[in-house]
């Protein structure tokens, strides 16, 4: 996966590379209120990956691997004029385990209107930012 944002190397290396994917999960984040693209891509990663359970890398299923092989590769559609304000950083703090071997990040995702500029809770706009996201799973 080639990036036009990256963060992490992907040499040759095994410990640097997916030789197997196992499943890629999917989802989506916005941020209604106070126009942070983080709090938006933070709630895409967390979509993604909060309705499943990998215990085949804690329980052995798959024979030769343990849980510390399990690498990720994250993809995050991200509105263009938006991703030099995305903190990576903080998109990566949302994955519990697993290597994370690059965050790509690509033009993608949606600027919309809220409906309702609330100053209370940081509006500095109507807008509305929205982030897909697509977590691929392997070793």
């Amino acid at each position: 996966m080639e990036a036009e944002q990256s963060e992490g190397s992907t040499d040759s290396s095994s410990s640097q590379t997916m030789n197997h994917l196992l499943f890629v999960e999917m989802g989506v984040g916005y941020d209604q209120h106070g126009q942070n693209i983080t709090s938006a891509a933070m709630r895409a990663c967390r979509d993604a990956i909060s309705s499943n359970s990998i215990p085949a890398f804690r329980r052995g299923s798959i024979p030769g691997v343990s849980f510390g092989q399990m690498k990720l590769q994250i993809k995050l559609g991200v509105p263009h004029s938006l991703q030099q304000a995305l903190d990576i950083e903080k998109v990566k703090s949302v994955f519990p385990y697993g290597k994370i071997l690059n965050v790509e990040v690509v033009d993608g995702g949606l600027i919309c209107s809220s409906g309702v500029l609330v100053e209370e809770m940081g509006d500095k706009n109507e807008d509305c930012y929205i982030v897909n996201a697509a977590v691929y799973v392997g070793y």
